[in-house]
């Protein structure tokens, strides 16, 4: 009986051994990152992109402008990367060839790329991307569009840069506050100073959250983070290259931080902007604020991030409510602004012999990183009706950016298509064949996070 109790109490034993190595294993399974990063302030002399009718070329800088990636992998080798840019925003074309390379080099699909712009309008102009704002000549297009071709390959360079330098680390989740974004089509911007003065409660949904993702080595050394704002980078208007406030924020973060790399993601701020602005005073403070925004949580506790990543894509067609006609172009072409550019361009291809489709392809995005935090990233300029919706639909700590992807116009809500106004419509303005899209665009995007989301989680 003794010789049994004793055989029994050494299974037991060697049981509660076994258990306890595989729970510490299992622990010890953490995710991989690969971080990267390249200054991109060109070095010979190019346009700006963002604003109409700059007439000269940029002239020094405020600070340097980067491309930054961050290459994850999860603990069965599923990979994403996140790549964030100091550019006002790519191309169709640029977004095609960079994901092409991508594919080709590092095997990564669509649903695995995330690629940001901060939009900031102190950045270079890019090939094919609001090629119409200003009348460039052959000289300068040629210009623009070598810079172009060498920062996509810039881009995929440091993708798989990142990629060779992966080790393993911790993810973690939070959130941070920022509140100088302002709902532009609901606040006059010369009237903005003397209502913060009075202490008046500004008009207009705005997001205020700072989304971050933190990565920290597995002694929980601080090594990265990404944070997020909803606020256009359009406080500069000159012609000096800069990051806007998003530039002054992530100088300030690296400086408090050396050798971590920070990382800002343009959420949903395409009906926000930073007011009052146009000083580099004003820019500069904007920036240490939502530097400050994110120092105020850093040290606190974080949610920790298991390491699983499910990823998803879908191109949906967005239809335009009207594609334009010889007509309409004609009515449009004696004009000597980007409009007038637009239509004459549009009118040569009419020429040619080429149809107009009657929809785009637009980028939709969903990722899940541990058991249930979403991320979902939308192309073009989104406004923030989007990112209080699906985080009403899915959590508030659900991340949702839009200026992800190619920089396709405007993504409008159904109530600002509705109501109207520059946010509404101006595909004209980035190249599109049509004015605006058809009423229905919240519905087609809604349906598509909605299977995407469906699809992560199952």
């Amino acid at each position: 009986m003794r010789r049994l109790y004793v055989l029994t109490l050494a299974l037991v034993c060697c049981s509660i051994t076994i258990f306890s190595s595989t729970a510490r294993a299992e622990q010890e399974v953490t995710w991989k990152l690969g971080l990267a990063k390249a200054i991109i302030t060109p070095e010979a002399p190019m346009y700006l992109a963002g604003y109409g009718n700059r007439s000269a070329a940029a002239e020094g800088k405020l600070h340097d402008i980067w491309i930054k990636v961050m290459a994850l992998e999860d603990a069965a080798g599923h990979r994403g990367v996140i790549i964030t840019s100091d550019v006002c925003g790519f191309s169709k074309a640029s977004y095609e060839a960079i994901c092409a390379d991508l594919k080709k080099r590092c095997g990564l699909g669509r649903d695995q790329i995330l690629l940001n712009y901060s939009h900031t309008h102190t950045g270079p102009a890019l090939r094919e991307c609001l090629q119409d704002y200003c009348d460039w000549n052959a000289k300068e297009r040629a210009r623009i569009k070598e810079y172009s071709f060498w920062l996509e390959k810039t881009i995929v360079n440091k993708v798989v840069e990142a990629f060779e330098k992966m080790s393993p680390t911790k993810l973690f989740m939070t959130e941070g506050h920022c509140d100088f974004a302002v709902n532009r089509r609901e606040n006059a911007e010369k009237d903005v100073p003397d209502k913060l003065k009075r202490g008046e409660k500004l008009k207009g949904p705005v997001d205020h959250s700072v989304p971050m993702l933190v990565a920290r080595s597995p002694q929980g050394e601080l090594l990265a983070f990404i944070f997020g704002y909803s606020c256009h980078t359009t406080t500069l208007a000159r012609t000096t290259w800069s990051g806007d406030y998003a530039g002054f924020a992530q100088v300030s973060l690296e400086k408090n931080h050396p050798g971590v790399q920070a990382m800002f993601l343009q959420t949903c701020g395409a009906d926000a902007n930073p007011l009052p602005r146009r000083s580099v005073e004003l820019c500069r403070s904007y920036g240490q604020r939502l530097s400050d925004g994110v120092e105020a949580v850093l040290d606190k506790p974080m949610r920790p991030i298991s390491p699983k990543l499910r990823t998803a894509f879908e191109v949906i067609n967005l239809e335009y409510e009207k594609v334009m006609t010889k007509k309409d172009l004609d009515a449009y072409a004696a004009e000597g602004n980007s409009y007038g550019r637009w239509a004459r361009r549009m009118l040569a291809r009419l020429a040619a012999g080429e149809k107009f489709e009657k929809s785009y392809p637009y980028c939709v995005q969903v990722w899940k990183l541990g058991d249930d935090r979403l991320w979902i990233s939308l192309g073009g300029e989104v406004v923030v009706d989007y990112a209080l919706k699906f985080k009403s639909m899915y959590g508030p700590d659900t991340i949702v950016n839009g200026f992800a992807h190619d920089l396709t116009s405007y993504i409008p809500s159904r109530r600002i298509w509705d109501e109207g106004g520059y946010e509404g419509g101006a595909l004209g303005e980035y190249g599109l064949p049509a004015m605006r899209w058809k009423p229905d665009i919240e519905e087609r995007i809604t349906a598509a996070v909605e299977r995407l989301v469906s699809k992560v989680r199952n």
